[in-house]
This record gives structure tokens, sequence and C-alpha cells, in this order.
């Protein structure tokens, strides 16, 4: 999906952020869920079954690989294309965990 689509829906799906700890730190979309790719096998219970995913990561290749794996596995997933990046590029904000504006990085 494309940052624009998913902005415009956001009450309709559940952001999933695969990027590892630092990338998170730095900006992520307000509301996301955190969970490295490397850790999602792990802690799929975490992840919630009845409303579409978007997965996110900095370009869109790792958050690809996610929303793959989670469809395999029957969940309801979809790729933020091009990522934080693209969303950032599109004009919409990114947050730190202490509210100030995000950065991708």
């Amino acid at each position: 999906m494309e940052p624009q689509e998913v902005a415009a829906a956001r009450e309709r799906f559940h952001l999933l952020d695969v990027r590892e700890g630092p990338e998170w730190t730095a900006g992520h979309i307000e509301g996301s869920q955190h969970i490295p790719l490397g850790q999602l096998g792990a802690r799929l219970a975490e992840v919630p079954e009845q409303v579409t995913v978007v997965t996110v990561c900095r370009s869109g290749h790792r958050s690809d690989v996610a929303a793959g794996g989670l469809r395999r596995m029957g969940r309801d997933a979809l790729n933020l294309e091009g990522g934080v990046a693209a969303w950032q590029r599109a004009g919409l904000p990114l947050v730190r965990e202490d509210g100030a504006p995000g950065r991708v990085i």
C-alpha cells in the first residue's frame, strides 16, 4: 500500500514496524507497534489477528518479507510501499518516543 492510502484509512489498519531499535527510536509512525523482523516469529502472539496488518520498515524490503510471512501464517497483511522513507517524502509525520518530530535513519 502507498503511504497516502494507509494514512487516509489509518483506523482500518494495525501498523507493525519491523525495523531495529535505533531506527524505531529515531522516528516511527505514531501508533505503530514495534517488533524487529528477527523477533517476529517468537512474538507473533502480540500481533492482533482480527485486523489488517500493514508492515513497515525503512524502504519496504524487510516489511515485504514480514508481510509475506504473516500471510503464510494466515494473517491479512500488506506492505507499506517505500517504507517510512516514502511516508516522510509524502509529507506524513514521524515521531520519536518523546513525541518530538522523528527522522529516518
